[in-house]
């Protein structure tokens, strides 16, 4: 009787070759996938870069952008397509955090405001983000006097004073009265409006959420920016003489805001009284 043959046993690692084959075609093909996909810029999202502003470290509520709070970085793929984000640094500065804004976030303009009035009161702080050695004081403003109500939050003004010379005399003096007006104070900032807000407007140009849209109208006082001494002889001018403000153009503002003490004032202790005699030391009114 004839007996079949066994079949063929096959050779041992013959079936390893082919699952090792398999792998290495696998990765390859998942490389070329991944390069392919960064040429194309990945995830569908476009090819290109493009540069964005984001937070160099912890921005809090209601602070008023400098550039030591901002860095820019080239990202790619889809972060190319949004379009709230900022290019410039200088875009950002002296605009208002409306959110606590984390180190490393992007900035979007709909987490800045150009105006503190468009942040939703219920979210704003109990305090004022006054720098060392710094304190606000509120002033008297009206359409002549103010601008036509032209000025608003972030801006720097400078201020005129009029007054007779008798102001400063000592003597009592003949004749008509004299008159003179003097700039006092350069760089002051605004940083209140009261009581109604005006040119109130996020960074985004639309209301916050929550918040409402700008509101006309003159304001009646506008709180400043200064130290003690110079609140000392604002006061004074305020008491005995005539003040206009000017508004300075945007492109002659400060660099950023003080974040430092004045060395000539460095606190609130350093203010010593002023007097008509210390005012004539200071602005020399009847020398000019």
């Amino acid at each position: 009787m004839a007996v079949a043959p066994a079949a063929a046993r096959p050779r041992p690692g013959g079936g390893r070759l082919f699952i090792i084959v398999g792998l290495v075609l696998a990765i390859l093909a998942g490389a070329g996938a991944y390069f392919l996909g960064g040429i194309g810029g990945g995830g569908g999202g476009g090819g290109g870069t493009t540069v964005v502003v984001f937070a160099k470290q912890a921005i809090p509520l209601r602070h008023t952008i400098t550039a030591a709070d901002l860095d820019t970085q080239k990202v790619s793929g889809p972060f190319t397509t949004i379009n709230n984000t900022y290019q410039n640094p200088t875009d950002v500065v002296n605009l208002i955090a409306q959110i606590q804004i984390s180190k490393g976030a992007l900035i979007t303009s709909d987490m800045l405001a150009k105006d503190i009035g468009s942040i939703p009161s219920g979210a704003a702080p109990a305090y004022l983000p006054l720098p060392s050695g710094y304190v606000a004081m509120t002033i008297p403003t009206g359409e002549q006097q103010g601008v036509a109500g032209h000025i608003t939050l972030g801006d720097y003004i400078t201020v005129i004073s009029s007054a007779s010379l008798t102001v400063f005399s000592t003597t009592t003096a003949t004749g008509p009265p004299k008159v003179i007006s003097k700039t006092i104070f350069t760089n002051v900032r605004i940083i209140g409006l009261g009581p109604a807000a005006s040119n109130v407007q996020p960074a985004s140009g639309a209301p916050a959420a929550g918040g409402q849209g700008p509101v006309g109208g003159l304001v009646s006082s506008l709180t400043i920016l200064l130290t003690q001494c110079d609140a000392e002889f604002f006061t004074w001018f305020l008491n005995n003489t005539t003040l206009k403000y000017t508004l300075e153009s945007f492109k002659d503002y400060l660099a950023q805001p003080p974040s430092a003490p004045d060395p000539t004032c460095p606190t609130v202790l350093a203010a010593q009284g002023v007097s008509q005699k210390a005012v004539e030391q200071r602005y020399h009114f009847t020398t000019l």
